[in-house]
């Protein structure tokens, strides 16, 4: 037991530090607990923690603008037929809206929803719609009716997503310089947006997110195709939410393009991509179908000038075909009238018309009698390249009609009928 003792009393020991001679070295003493650095674990497990409540709280955000931008996009729709939802979660899980939203878009009649409360009613609805989908070729990875019936808000909003782009986005094509179309529907609509700002100041669209923040890139779009309603000069990148309040109020009114977003869904830090894409492709298609319009506009002008154009030719032929008929009349009157002179001077006199007429006024005459024919042949050529009904001379004026009052001329000077 002592020599124990020994051995204990013999271990060495760190050397013990003299603090009570130092006041700074108790206050900076390792053993207080407030001065000490948390270990490196702590601090990953903190920073960890955070990062995983930032991404929650993101996520949440993202989700919270879809599900706002996806409602007014649905009511947007349905507010043809009369329809409108409060809640899309909610709102879906019958089938009834779905079916009607898909028969919207699609243009298509879907089976006739089943009627009836019960869950088994709602099942056999959205299974209908989803059914349909998947004859467009529509691809519903992990989806089924019980998700949209039992309100799965994940899955409920990529639904939407996945309808929204097959019948507004997906339809999109854009060539590019080289004529070659762009690979998805999304890269044509960003190409779009790319190839109606540029030259804008400050608009550089790379992205449905960042890229539109400011609100000018918005304002781009609409100034490009409608100079009239924003004046882009006055615009300026530092005041976003007033360039995005702007431009969704002028698409609103003046458009009528329903206000899918808010200036806060938007001026944030990580806009949502599918709600930008959502609300821009409106504008992609509004835009397209006021180009469609004014080439269709364009063509139907030029209809009508060619129209006009003929029935002008026309109008000529009948005013030229009228004073030829009056000459000929008039000519065939007087000959048929004339008593040769008894004196020599008076037959003279009586030939030197006579000759003036043939080598003067007929041959005038006799040219514009071809030119009558050359206009009516053009008036018929431009009906029939135009598939409109052979024009028919009113009675007396036709070009037989005048070969048959000519040879009146003709048969009353002893000529032969030309």
């Amino acid at each position: 037991m002592a020599q124990v003792q020994g051995e204990v009393d013999n271990m060495e020991g760190p050397p013990a530090s003299n603090n009570n001679n130092n006041p700074a070295a108790r206050w900076e003493s390792p053993d207080r607990g407030w001065d000490r650095e948390p270990p490196a674990a702590a601090n990953t497990t903190a920073a960890s923690l955070f990062e995983c409540s930032r991404i929650k709280a993101l996520a949440d955000e993202r989700e919270a603008v879809q599900k706002k931008t996806f409602t007014k996009w649905v009511n947007s729709h349905l507010a043809r037929v009369g329809c409108h939802i409060g809640d899309l979660y909610a709102d879906l899980r019958d089938g009834f809206v779905l079916t009607r939203l898909l028969e919207v878009l699609s243009g298509e009649q879907l089976p006739r929803p089943t009627r009836g409360r019960m869950r088994i009613h709602s099942l056999e609805n959205v299974d209908k719609a989803l059914q349909f989908l998947k004859e467009q070729r529509v691809h519903l990875e992990n989806v089924g009716s019980h998700d949209i019936v039992d309100g799965n808000h994940r899955l409920t909003l990529g639904l939407v997503w996945t309808i929204i782009l097959r019948f507004q986005i997906q339809v999109i094509r854009i060539e590019t310089e080289d004529n070659r179309e762009t690979r998805s529907a999304k890269d044509a609509l960003l190409l779009w947006c790319q190839m109606k700002t540029a030259g804008y100041p400050e608009v550089n669209i790379q992205n449905f997110t960042t890229s539109w923040r400011d609100g000018l890139a918005f304002n781009a779009l609409i100034h490009r195709h409608r100079p009239d309603l924003v004046d882009f000069s006055k615009l300026t990148k530092s005041n976003a939410n007033y360039n995005l309040q702007r431009a969704f109020r002028t698409a609103e009114q003046h458009l009528g393009l329903a206000r899918l977003l808010d200036p806060e869904d938007v001026n944030m830090e990580a806009p949502d991509e599918k709600s930008i894409i959502t609300y821009v492709v409106s504008f992609y298609h509004y835009f397209s179908k006021m180009k469609a319009l004014a080439v269709e506009g364009k063509r139907i002008g030029k209809v009508l000038d060619q129209v006009l154009e003929v029935d002008k030719i026309i109008e000529r032929y009948e005013e030229l075909a009228a004073e030829l008929l009056a000459w000929i009349h008039r000519t065939v009157g007087l000959i048929s009238n004339q008593k040769f002179a008894n004196s020599l001077s008076g037959v003279q006199q009586q030939l030197q018309a006579f000759t003036a007429y043939c080598t003067l006024e007929k041959p005038v005459k006799f040219q514009e009698k071809g030119n009558l024919e050359v206009l009516l042949f053009s008036i018929q050529s431009k009906l029939r390249a135009h598939n409109r009904r052979l024009f028919v001379p009113r009675e007396g004026c036709g070009i037989w009609d005048i070969d048959k009052v000519s040879a009146l001329v003709c048969v009353y000077c002893c000529e032969e009928t030309p």
